[in-house]
């Protein structure tokens, strides 16, 4: 098969996997069908047999698409129903290529309840000097085997009229398929005709149709089955991490980090994580994905603090926000195998490991730290030992910079901090000047600049005005320490907690809820509202939105958690909350 229409078939693989979540959620909201929170009927993709243990991707969907069907009719708006069928066909016309066969006639009766997808190799003969092409994959099930292996015998057939050249080999007492077609290798009309692989098929045993872009990636995957320890079924890591994930899933996804890295033309300073397996299971409010990252054979670093219950400086973070994180003691951000794990991901999404996860947190207090000429990490983070939370609200528009408030539990260091930036703020001329927000008194480092105005009734003389520009606000309200980055700011942080805040919200409770305790906190992002947040530290992000456009058009918030003290695995999880729209 060639090159685009698998990458085409393992993308449309990706999408369909959440598409069928998201139509299994509104499914789940109107009937509540048991048989679904449960899973598919199978939880374990049986096609593992057939991809190697070195190959970079795996996509396995668990459930027949026919099931995808009932859901596109159960959707409760006409535009869902147009959404969830478009990326049905798109998913049909995937496993038909460019036949003339029909889905209906020829596959459904006998397609089982799995298709994998997988890239099996960034290469496929290993060498560099020819230029690179990867080995795709695609397993399907059979509950009919000879209707299965007639529908493989009516393509091939199919492609032979229309041309091609149809060539059949033995190989481990498999019969394997192939068509082969002629184009020029050069720009000339007359130029020598080369030899190209269109698509390569096999029926292996009973239960499997298997189709690949080149006959050597069916003969390895024959092999796999054959031959012990091959196969990723056969790996122990990817078995202990599986073992780790709930079984009412929908869904796998296997990704091999370091192979995942070359393909994409990167290099890992740092190997820690080795490979990470993703589990969709569905809930009443939405997809939760489970995710177990393994590691090398060097240890984790240690977990952070462990909350077994919702942070509480939550209260004073608004529901508006953009972007929410909370946890535990950011002293030891930087030791923990979060920080691990973020900075492996950074270094190949955005070209950059130098303090990761640090940097996510501090980047909305940059401004505040090239102005006051402090460090974030050792100044403030060092002496927040307790809960946290940080918090960005929308930006009002691209010329002002987003506001945020960050809320940190006192701790015995805290007074001396205070006291360390009123003195660095007046070394740098600014002023302490209390305020009132309500009844709460607030202190605001402002910087007071003289500017002139227009001329006055005695003369020619301009007069000149003071003006106070705030540079931060602080308040101490119970046992925490606010900061926020202007009074209104602070004012919303302090209404949070006397009205709606973000702790109150039933979309973030649910989340919450789904998520493992104890846990090492939070990151919560309101989707529609923080996709430049994303795209600015993860470039890759965009191109993913661009694939999984249904997906991330109806996610409004997505919650992210890690969990566990194990030293070989780091285990977390994602929820999506799906909205109606």
């Amino acid at each position: 098969m060639k090159r685009s229409l698998f990458f085409s078939a393992i993308a449309a693989g990706v999408v369909v996997l959440l598409s069928i979540g998201i139509g299994c959620f509104y499914w789940i909201n109107s009937q509540s069908p048991l048989s679904l929170l449960r899973g598919g009927p199978t939880n374990t993709p049986a096609a593992a047999i057939f991809v190697p243990k070195q190959a970079p991707a795996m996509v396995s969907l668990l459930v027949n698409p026919e099931k995808l069907e009932s859901l596109r009719q159960l959707a409760a708006r006409p535009s869902d129903r147009r959404q969830s069928r478009q990326e049905l066909e798109r998913f049909k016309s995937s496993l038909l290529a460019s036949s003339s066969l029909d889905y209906r006639q020829d596959i459904q009766p006998w397609l089982g309840e799995e298709v994998t997808l997988a890239l099996t190799s960034p290469d496929i003969d290993r060498d560099a000097t020819n230029g690179n092409q990867p080995g795709y994959l695609m397993v399907l099930t059979s509950r009919n085997p000879p209707k299965s292996r007639e529908f493989l015998q009516l393509l091939f057939s199919q492609r032979a009229i229309a041309g091609r050249d149809l060539v059949s080999e033995t190989y481990q007492g498999v019969n394997i398929l192939s068509d082969r077609d002629r184009v020029n290798v050069g720009a000339h009309s007359r130029a020598p005709l080369q030899e190209r692989i269109s698509l390569v098929g096999a029926a292996v045993g009973d239960r499997f149709i298997l189709f690949a872009n080149h006959p050597k990636v069916l003969r390895e995957a024959i092999n796999n089955v054959q031959a012990p320890d091959l196969s990723l079924n056969d790996s122990a890591q990817y078995q202990h991490a599986l073992s780790l994930l709930p079984t009412e899933r929908i869904g796998i996804i296997f990704l091999n980090l370091p192979q995942v890295t070359t393909w994409l033309g990167k290099e890992l300073p740092d190997r820690i994580y080795d490979s990470q397996i993703i589990a969709l299971k569905l809930n009443p409010q939405g997809i939760v994905a489970e995710t177990s990252i393994t590691a090398t054979q060097t240890e984790l670093a240690p977990a952070g603090k462990m909350l077994s219950e919702p942070v509480q400086a939550l209260q004073y973070l608004p529901t508006t926000i953009d972007l929410a994180i909370a946890g535990l003691d950011l002293s030891h951000l930087q030791n923990t195998n979060l920080n691990q794990l973020w900075r492996q991901i950074t270094t190949v999404l955005s070209g950059s490991s130098n303090d990761a996860i640090s940097r996510l947190i501090t980047q909305p207090l940059a401004k505040l730290q090239d102005s006051w000429g402090i460090n974030i990490s050792q100044d403030i983070f060092s002496w927040v030992q307790g809960e946290y939370a940080l918090g960005m609200l929308p930006q009002k528009d691209a010329s002002t910079s987003a506001d945020w408030i960050f809320v940190a539990e006192k701790s015995e260091g805290t007074d001396l901090a205070i006291e360390r930036f009123n003195t660095i703020a007046e070394n740098r001329g600014l002023s302490i000047t209390p305020l009132f927000s309500g009844d709460q008194k607030i202190y605001a480092w402002t910087q007071v600049n003289t500017v002139p105005s227009s001329p006055s009734e005695l003369g020619d003389r301009s007069l000149l005005t003071l003006k106070a520009k705030v540079q931060g606000v602080y308040t101490t309200i119970d046992k925490y320490e606010i900061f926020t980055s202007s009074v209104a700011a602070m004012d919303a942080a302090l209404n949070a907690a006397k009205t709606s805040s973000l702790l109150k919200s039933s979309q973030f409770q649910s989340a919450i809820k789904a998520i493992p305790q104890p846990n090492q906190g939070y990151l919560y992002l309101d989707l529609p509202k923080s996709r430049a947040i994303l795209e600015r530290q993860l470039p890759l992000v965009k191109l993913l939105e661009v694939a999984a456009k249904p997906f991330f058009d109806k996610t409004q918030s997505i919650t992210v958690s890690s969990y566990g003290d194990r030293t070989d695995v780091l285990q977390g999880s994602i929820v999506l909350h799906l909205g109606s729209n």
